[in-house]
């Protein structure tokens, strides 16, 4: 007997044996999984077929155009990827960071990461216009290209997330050997990935609006509010549809969390924008984002920092809210709205401000040089985004449903 279990009484010696963490199956009613499963599945078909849609009549039928060839597929698609960076969080606080109060919620953590990367992966695929090309990137790599890095980062990170996983659920001796380095290599795989993501657009110098070496901390900072966002309101959702309590403490531990990473995001914007201020050569395109861009200054001031970032800091941080579930989860869902509107700004919008050929030079000609282009998303470029979206949401109520993934109890007590 230990030096604590003398201090016990038998009877609490033995209810602390027994209080063994016992992670379940998601538990619902079949006819309601099957409901739920369906309607999901509609949205997938309708992705299914706006993917068919344009794969047959071309590139012609969405909104994009010669000046903006990355669409609305395209801010889900990296939303999803970027957020499943994020997810995987959780699962790093309790392995990396040795919070034991996360470590019940690592096996959600890392599904959810999982069919979010394989959601937006999806849509990138079918955005290329003829998906097989897909096996060209897998066969010929050009190491100069920071989208063939990517690829490799992507299958890396789902192998390492599923070791991961296998680590946390296996109670054997090698998993147990496993469980620590495989956190910690996928600690450091993420940082790598939504590095390699930020700097999509931040290595991309003829465009105004991308060329800044800061967009791959703000995208590593993003991650951490979309992925938070997102395992916030899978975790309620499961806990209230099988009507089990939710310990008060672990939802206000993530509500601070995401608050702390929603600011860090709007001080990386700050620097950014004062960066962009300051260098003349970005003048234009400030003063188009921020001023000057009708749609685009609207979803960047209202969407983003005012709905997006200041709303969800006052629903956090208001005294009198502070226990209030709705508010908690106000606050996430309006995260992700803002998250998807600083994915559009940065990515529609630096498509639309016109390429800067000449510097100090006006251009003009009939191929529009030098003028604002103009991009609005047409349906199925809606569809096959929501579409990826109902992808990932998909993995996880089968995986929720089939795998142990819940803790039993996570009760206040």
């Amino acid at each position: 007997m230990s030096v604590t279990d003398q201090s016990l009484s038998p009877e609490q010696i033995r209810a602390s044996r027994n209080s063994k963490l016992v992670f379940t199956e998601w538990q619902i009613a079949d006819k309601a999984f099957y409901g739920l499963l369906g309607v999901v599945g509609l949205f997938i078909l309708t992705a299914a077929i706006a993917f068919f849609y344009v794969e047959h009549h071309g590139h012609f039928v969405t909104g994009m155009n010669n000046q903006v060839v990355w669409g609305m597929p395209h801010v889900f698609a990296i939303f999803l990827i970027v957020a499943a960076s994020g997810a995987a969080n959780i699962g790093s606080l309790g392995t990396v960071f040795n919070k034991q109060e996360y470590r019940p919620l690592g096996r959600l953590s890392l599904v959810m990461a999982m069919a979010l990367l394989l959601g937006g992966l999806a849509v990138l695929v079918l955005d290329l216009g003829h998906a097989d090309r897909l096996i060209i990137a897998m066969t010929y790599y050009n190491f100069k290209s920071i989208f063939a890095w990517n690829i490799m980062l992507y299958n890396g990170f789902l192998v390492i997330m599923a070791i991961y996983l296998w680590s946390m659920m296996d109670r054997g001796r090698w998993a147990k050997k496993l469980y620590k380095p495989v956190g910690y290599v996928g600690f450091i795989w993420r940082f790598i990935l939504t590095t390699g993501t930020g700097s999509i657009f931040g290595f991309l110098v003829a465009r105004q609006y991308y060329d800044a070496a800061i967009l791959a901390p703000l995208f590593i900072a993003a991650s951490y509010v979309f992925g938070t966002a997102c395992f916030i309101l899978g975790l309620v959702f499961f806990y209230k549809f099988s009507k089990r309590a939710l310990s008060q403490s672990i939802q206000n531990r993530l509500r601070y969390t995401l608050a702390l990473f929603i600011a860090l995001v709007l001080f990386f914007e700050l620097v950014r924008h004062l960066t962009n201020l300051y260098a003349t050569e970005h003048h234009g395109v400030e003063t188009y984002i921020l001023s000057g861009g009708d749609k685009i200054t609207w979803l960047f001031w209202v969407g983003q920092i005012l709905l997006g970032s200041l709303l969800p800091l006052l629903l956090i941080w208001l005294p009198a809210l502070q226990n209030d579930q709705r508010a908690f989860l106000g606050a996430a869902a309006l995260a992700i709205f803002g998250g998807l509107c600083q994915l559009y700004v940065i990515i529609i919008g630096g498509q639309l401000y016109p390429v800067v050929l000449f510097p100090n030079a006006s251009t003009e000609s009939n191929f529009a040089d030098g003028s604002i282009a103009t991009y609005s998303a047409s349906m199925p470029e809606l569809a096959l985004g929501v579409g990826g979206v109902a992808l990932s949401i998909f993995v996880i109520l089968i995986a929720a449903k089939v795998l142990r993934l819940l803790p039993e109890k996570l009760a206040n007590e």
